[in-house]
């Protein structure tokens, strides 16, 4: 049934975030050819997550390019429906806020 798959990758999902770095990941870094992804913890720690790569590992590739089509798709879809989804609203706000341009 869909709506099974569909619980089945929101708990993926959150198990994938949960066994990653903690934190808010942010850009930083001296150089800007050569970013580096920095976890900034609640209690004011970071941690650069190339050095967290095997927790980071699985997180990263199931953010891969392939989730941007059926993301942007999901988006569109339920900003064609009244009320817009408040869990839409979230997720458009977290990427305006993280993706540049």
């Amino acid at each position: 049934m869909e709506r099974d798959e569909v619980v089945a990758a929101a708990e993926a999902l959150e198990r994938a975030a949960a066994s990653s770095t903690a934190g808010d990941w942010r850009l930083g870094g001296l150089l800007a050819s050569r970013p580096e992804v920095i976890a900034h913890r609640a209690d004011g720690g970071t941690e650069h997550v190339a050095e967290a790569r095997a927790a980071s590992a699985r997180w990263i590739a199931a953010m891969s390019p392939a989730l941007a089509g059926p993301l942007a798709a999901w988006l569109r879809s339920a900003a064609r429906v009244e009320p817009v989804d408040p869990a839409a609203v979230a997720v458009a706000r977290t990427l305006r806020d993280r993706l540049p341009g």
